[in-house]
């Protein structure tokens, strides 16, 4: 009996991902969350469900909140893609980041970096939202720990100070 060899396609994709242009292989059913991942090693995208419930893997699209994990990367070309990694300054964090910290907004982490993302896009549409607002940004993402209020507290301390 002969067997079928099986091979793998992979075409070429630019992607840029946090202002820089990546050219890779990728299968086409890679998705979004796995190349920014493994490939490109930005593992603040958290990969949580994998059904898009959970929001831990969520980035920026061309500035909108998606997640990265029902997005295959063949997708991504030719838009812009930020991830958590983006939003971080290298000198430390971002004021966003730091009125989570002094909220106390985080436990374990995992959730955090698609809250903050989803966050950060809330602040730059809405630089005053109301607790409503902020509540209703961050209804598609999951913690499991925090039971959001300091969570809620965080973004609306960031957007009294300004600070996105």
């Amino acid at each position: 009996m002969m067997s079928e060899v099986q091979t793998k396609t992979t075409v070429r994709v630019r992607l840029n991902v946090n202002g820089a242009v990546h050219e890779l292989d990728v299968e086409p059913r890679w998705l979004l969350s796995d190349v920014l991942r493994h490939q490109l090693g930005l593992t603040g995208t958290h990969v949580g469900c994998e059904q898009g419930v959970c929001g831990a893997c969520t980035v920026l699209v061309d500035g909108k909140p998606e997640r990265s994990c029902l997005m295959f990367a063949v997708q991504a070309e030719g838009h812009e893609v930020t991830t958590i990694e983006g939003l971080t300054p290298a000198d430390g964090l971002s004021p966003l980041q730091e009125a989570f910290q002094e909220h106390h907004a985080l436990q374990c982490g995992f959730c955090t970096p698609g809250m903050v993302v989803t966050a950060a896009a809330l602040l730059r549409d809405r630089p005053n939202p109301t607790e409503e607002e902020v509540r209703e940004a961050l209804s598609g993402n999951v913690c499991r720990c925090t039971g959001y209020q300091f969570i809620v507290d965080a973004v609306l301390a960031a957007a009294k100070e300004g600070r996105s």
